[in-house]
């Protein structure tokens, strides 16, 4: 007998809303626990290839923190497209300018590199400050423990 992936019916899915607060969480383990609720991976209905995750609030943006010297090593390119149209940016400058970028891109990173992937990431909400306007979605809290006495 061969095993059959296991499909949900679109009614069982129910997309829950959760705020994450990021200041002095660390990027990187900050950014693979919002990748896994997005793509639903805690939930029992998992599917590989469908969307079962949940929506994500990610709150005070701007105080998400890096270890090491990454604050000015750690470098951010965007290409416009034309010949020489490479644009780097260190992780201090670009906290300045667009602090919620550094948690997109981080998650994105974490995301499937397909359709599914672009879809997931749609259901990411990013702000740098402390409000946020889906108030009316009433999200929960999401706690996140990284390392032990870490905050």
């Amino acid at each position: 007998m061969s095993s059959k992936t296991y499909l949900p019916p679109e009614e069982e899915i129910k997309r829950d809303w959760y705020v994450v607060d990021a200041a002095d969480k660390r990027l990187g383990r900050l950014a693979t626990e919002i990748a896994m609720v997005l793509r639903g991976k805690r939930k029992a209905e998992y599917t590989p290839h469908l969307d079962t995750g949940d929506f994500v609030v990610v709150i005070n943006a701007e105080k998400v923190v890096v270890t090491g010297k990454k604050q000015s090593q750690k470098l951010y390119r965007r290409h416009s497209g034309r010949p020489g149209g490479m644009k780097t940016e260190t992780f201090a400058k670009l906290q300045q300018r667009l602090p919620e970028r550094i948690v997109e891109h981080a998650v994105k990173g974490m995301l499937p590199k397909n359709s599914l992937g672009r879809q997931l990431f749609t259901k990411l909400k990013v702000y740098s400050g402390s409000t946020h306007p889906h108030t009316a979605q009433k999200p929960k809290e999401l706690i996140i423990n990284t390392i032990p006495g870490e905050n």
